[in-house]
């Protein structure tokens, strides 16, 4: 074989290889990022109203630690999966008294449940029911894994009132967008 043909087809097979490699290290990398940061979740239900609709499609990712108000997704022993708002964290005490939230003792704002309370005003009804940590679950504290979780929609919400605190080790990840419907896309928290 004459040297320049020889000089062609390495070429060639080296190209090829160079794909190949790109592509084997491209298909590697979109299953870590579909396994770890961007994870697509479906929302059912109406309990997150006016932050989640549903038929919303959201991704959440599994490397950040948990903080007060994020959005999580949590898997219930019973096999239900769940998305709620985090509201009480491990070691604290969770209480609310004329639709404030009490975090050991002290007052913290929820801005995020403005939208929801609004159009409410004909109905005295509490948004959120007063109740305290120790009424529900028989507990003053959170445990050391434990996270208080509500949905934002409070009067149509199955969460942490009703079946207690989520551990840790059932948290699947934080959600972190909205994507679909496009008109619903937004960053959250």
């Amino acid at each position: 074989m004459p040297p320049e043909k020889r000089a062609k087809l390495t070429k060639v097979w080296g190209r090829f290889w160079l794909i190949v490699k790109l592509t084997v290290v491209a298909i590697a990398l979109a299953f870590v990022i579909r396994g770890f940061l961007l994870i697509p979740v479906p929302v059912v239900g109406n309990s997150m109203e006016n932050t989640l609709s549903q038929g919303d499609m959201v991704t959440m990712e599994r490397i950040s630690s948990v903080d007060r108000f994020d959005i999580i997704v949590f898997q219930e022993p019973d096999g239900r999966i769940y998305i709620k708002r985090v509201i009480g964290l491990p070691g604290e005490s969770v209480s609310y008294q004329n639709d404030q939230l009490l975090i050991d003792g002290e007052i913290v704002a929820e801005d995020f449940l403005t939208n929801n309370q609004q159009g409410d005003t004909a109905s005295n009804a509490p948004y959120t029911t007063n109740f305290t940590l120790e009424e529900l679950t028989g507990s003053t504290t959170l445990g050391t894994n434990q996270y208080f979780v509500l949905g934002d929609n409070r009067r149509a919400s199955k969460d942490s009132r009703s079946f207690g605190a989520v551990s840790g080790d059932n948290i699947l990840g934080i959600v972190r967008l909205v994507y679909y419907p496009i008109q619903h896309f937004k960053w959250l928290h």
